[in-house]
């Protein structure tokens, strides 16, 4: 297995390069800014780019998934309930994606958008059981995603208490590695620590640990900050409505 982490500041944010070494298959997840990182670190272990995957249609940045998925004459993946204007590969919920020995699943986890993703990954090398998921902004260090920027804030809520639930059954062991930290405007009570694991987050994450779904309901309905201005524009330029942000 190789894996690397991108610390992104501006936006703040998170990307991931995994995969297979020795000429083997890799995969990059929310690609963010230059692409020229990504292509370098990929040459840099001996893989080659087979994937590049958006968690969600993003309103926090610009994504480069487009640009590094044609530079690396990779498959461009998102959600099959993306609705974008462009083509790309539809990922449903338990596909498998084959990287060697590395295999990822898509898991359908709606809530900080209706077409969001995670990513439950292993390798065979050691185990058929899964080492850590990707998360993008459903289940971040300290939180979850805000759930009002696609939908209203009580539909997302109520979609994110149930894919809350398929993470919490994974078990405590799994990594957990976010799409943001601190910093970022897609969650309120982030940690500056870029990675967790289920049982932490299931023992310290004050929403992940809410049972209850009206409890859960007015945690996340309560405080929520104000929609960044620019939210609407980048989820349209992400989507292919608009050719970039305004």
């Amino acid at each position: 297995m190789i894996l690397r982490q991108f610390l992104h500041q501006d936006p703040v944010g998170i990307s991931y390069l995994f995969g297979c070494g020795g000429r083997a298959a890799g995969a990059v997840v929310d690609p963010v800014g230059a692409i020229e990182p990504y292509l370098s670190a990929a040459e840099a272990a001996g893989m080659r780019i087979h994937f590049v995957i958006d968690t969600h249609v993003h309103a926090d940045h610009i994504s480069a998934g487009r640009e590094l998925a044609a530079a690396a004459g990779a498959e461009y993946i998102l959600s099959s309930r993306a609705e974008v204007s462009f083509p790309f590969k539809a990922a449903q919920d338990g596909d498998l994606l084959p990287l060697g020995n590395v295999v990822a699943k898509v898991l359908h986890t709606p809530g900080h958008t209706p077409e969001h993703i995670c990513l439950l990954v292993s390798d065979r090398t050691r185990t058929d059981e899964p080492w850590f998921v990707v998360t993008g902004h459903t289940l971040m260090v300290g939180d979850l995603g805000r759930t009002e920027l696609a939908v209203s804030a009580e539909q997302g809520a109520r979609d994110l208490f149930q894919s809350v639930r398929r993470l919490k059954a994974l078990p405590d062991y799994v990594d957990v590695l976010p799409g943001a930290y601190a910093g970022s405007v897609c969650g309120r009570r982030l940690s500056g620590k870029p990675w967790s694991t289920i049982g932490f987050e299931r023992r310290h994450n004050e929403a992940f640990r809410i049972e209850d779904e009206a409890e859960f309901m007015r945690f996340m309905l309560a405080e929520i900050p104000p929609a960044p201005p620019e939210a609407a524009a980048l989820r349209a330029a992400n989507s292919g409505a608009t050719a970039a942000a305004a």
